[in-house]
């Protein structure tokens, strides 16, 4: 069965042709083995939680009519910009909007990362370049180019975050440079991920043709939980092709590891063993709970030109066959 998706819709249909569902969300939620998601062009700020698996026989397709041109982020634009001082801007974000994660207060952090600075899992796009996070109000203010990165000239467009815990709100501080944010595209992370299962097992999905963009994903050692801002989340079969990934915080495209509490970032809370020795642990954890081939991993991501960009740096290169920029392939 062919299911249908169309942003542009002024009202949510049943998901046909005549009448499509408005969010890839409501296909993700009906569709089963042997269907295909068809989407419209346009942008979906929404997280797709696919909730059924395909099989090896019938896979479930989610697919952009256009190739390129259906884009699914986990941003959403702010448009409540107060000049603050000279080209700094100061938003008011009330935390309601963030859920159960505030990518705010949430720092990058795990296993294997060593931060030279505080990094959130959010960030602030100007029209849709990243802005660089620094650590105080006065950076923002006066901001310093960084002379290391792969863009000098735009690390003087910073920003800075605090909580007003009394009104129950995220501040950020924005350095514009000049541009008026209410004017122009100004979009910050609000989501972890954009197109991932919540739980294990979800397996034979394909993600074919679509821009996916903006996550607030957290660092993805191999010794802890291993999110993507796409990723099959330890299941089996998934294809991920001709898809333009990019400005995931930390992990773009995840094939990795699921999580494991109890072997969770274990060298960096608990000081116990060393990263090798960890690492170890958690592949003879996941052994004996059931991690086989036959059960896990096998997936293919191919075709076309995948972008990954930060706030520090930005490359690009055409993704070998199987292989993707920002990649964690610990299930393959």
């Amino acid at each position: 069965m062919q299911i249908y998706v169309n942003r542009k819709c002024t009202r949510s249909g049943n998901g046909t042709k005549e009448y499509p569902f408005r969010n890839i969300s409501e296909a993700a939620a009906v569709a089963c083995p042997g269907d295909e998601v068809l989407v419209a062009p346009g942008v979906y700020r929404e997280y797709v939680d696919p909730k059924q698996a395909g099989t090896e026989e019938k896979r479930i397709v989610y697919r952009s009519i256009e190739p390129g041109k259906a884009v699914i982020t986990g941003a959403e634009v702010v448009k409540n910009w107060k000049k603050y001082e000279g080209n700094v801007y100061l938003a008011r974000i009330p935390n309601g909007v963030f859920g159960s994660y505030n990518p705010y207060t949430t720092l990058v952090s795990g296993d294997w990362y060593i931060a030279s600075y505080i990094a959130h899992t959010g960030e602030v796009y100007l029209n849709g370049k990243a802005l660089y996070e620094v650590t105080s109000l006065e950076k923002v203010l006066k901001p310093e180019v960084y002379k290391k990165s792969w863009d000098p000239a735009f690390t003087v467009y910073a920003w800075y975050t605090e909580q007003d815990e009394a009104a129950d709100e995220t501040l950020i501080w924005a350095n514009f440079q000049g541009a008026d944010p209410n004017v122009e595209n100004v979009e910050i992370n609000v989501r972890r991920n954009c197109f991932y299962p919540s739980k294990e097992g979800v397996g034979y999905i394909t993600l074919s043709g679509f821009t996916v963009r903006c996550a607030a994903t957290q660092w993805a050692p191999p010794t802890a939980y291993q999110e993507g801002m796409i990723g099959p989340h330890w299941s089996k079969g998934w294809i991920i092709e001709d898809c333009e990934v990019s400005d995931s915080k930390c992990s773009g495209i995840s094939l990795g590891k699921y999580l494991q509490p109890d072997n969770d970032n274990k060298w960096l809370l608990k000081k116990l063993k060393n990263g090798t020795q960890t690492e170890r642990d958690c592949i003879l954890q996941a052994q004996r709970e059931g991690w086989t081939k036959e059960k896990i991993g096998s997936h293919i991501i191919r075709s076309r030109t995948i972008i990954s960009t930060t706030s520090t740096t930005a490359r690009t290169w055409q993704a070998p066959r199987s292989a993707a920029s920002r990649c964690t392939r610990r299930s393959t």
